[in-house]
């Protein structure tokens, strides 16, 4: 219920408006999201690889409807990936896109086309790129996407949602030599046919997928905040004798920062999902749709020191 309250406000004008208003909000903001521009998210970056983290740096744009919008998202992320390279931040910071704002519900082709792009400039940049997950429906055309860009880019990352049904048989196409796939648990309001809905159902999912990635032959990127999920992963990890450079763990900035320190400080690799951009709103309530006891873990970085 939670899940479907968060996503209808991440659809309000007039709530976003309200939130914006409020003098706290901003406070929020800081902490979570890097700025408005590329510079800013490019400073935030420096300061987290210089403490031991790495990064993935997210642009929140708005929805896009149009070619030159999708060709504007594009842009900015060749900018991004000069800047980060030209600040010697790569390889530590990668780019996660989301293919329908480079136009994958326009047309796919096109989509391909502005992607490729982009994994271009990470090349170039010594980088890679993640592909975000979205919706179920636009499962099949991304990872349709994420296999052709692979041919020519094989570093380029996939990200599956526990939540859904089908996430097994995709991690087990996916559990391949050098395949990188993050596993988080989704965020997006499915019906009962296509995803779990109970809790527990998606904890159990999660589990059985990181079974799946840590005994496969690619690099699993585990992103959760759940402890008890983050104790199964090292616990697996450990299991399946994987070195600490053969898979890694992934939160979003600003959440839990003493649990990335310690698994930091563990030796593990710890890659924090850095978002920029004006779009902030309906970032921040995805995220609390995808785990509302996120509220609780934001409301705790607020008003204590970590």
């Amino acid at each position: 219920m939670l899940r479907s309250v968060f996503l209808a406000a991440a659809r309000s004008s007039r709530l976003e408006r309200l939130v914006g208003a409020v003098p706290a909000s901003r406070s929020l903001v800081r902490r979570f999201i890097a700025g408005d521009d590329a510079e800013e998210a490019v400073a935030t970056a420096r300061g987290l690889v210089d403490d031991g983290l790495t990064i993935t740096v997210d642009y929140l744009s708005a929805e896009t409807t149009t070619a030159e919008q999708a060709r504007a998202v594009k842009d900015q992320y060749v900018a991004l990936l000069r800047r980060l390279k030209g600040a010697g931040l790569t390889p530590a910071a990668e780019v996660s896109v989301k293919l329908s704002a480079v136009g994958r519900r326009l047309d796919d082709r096109l989509a391909l086309e502005y992607a490729s792009e982009i994994c271009a400039a990470a090349s170039e940049a010594g980088t890679a790129v993640t592909l975000d997950a979205e919706d179920h429906a636009g499962t099949d055309s991304t990872l349709e996407i994420l296999f052709e860009l692979r041919k020519e880019f094989p570093d380029t990352g996939a990200v599956l949602q526990a939540y859904l049904r089908r996430t097994e048989g995709d991690c087990r196409e996916l559990a391949t030599p050098g395949s990188r796939v993050r596993l988080c648990k989704g965020a997006y309001s499915e019906p009962e046919s296509v995803a779990f809905q109970d809790a527990l159902d998606v904890d159990k999912s999660f589990v059985r997928c990181l079974n799946i990635l840590m005994s496969g032959e690619g690099y699993p990127m585990v992103a959760t905040h759940d402890p008890r999920l983050i104790a199964i992963a090292e616990d697996r990890a450990r299991w399946f004798d994987r070195a600490a450079d053969e898979y890694e763990f992934q939160f979003l900035h600003g959440v839990r920062p003493e649990e990335q320190a310690r698994l930091a400080a563990g030796g593990n690799v710890v890659r924090i999902y850095l978002p920029y951009g004006h779009q902030w709103y309906p970032y921040l309530m995805r995220r609390f749709a995808e785990r509302p006891s996120n509220v609780t873990l934001v409301v705790r970085s607020l008003t204590q020191r970590q």
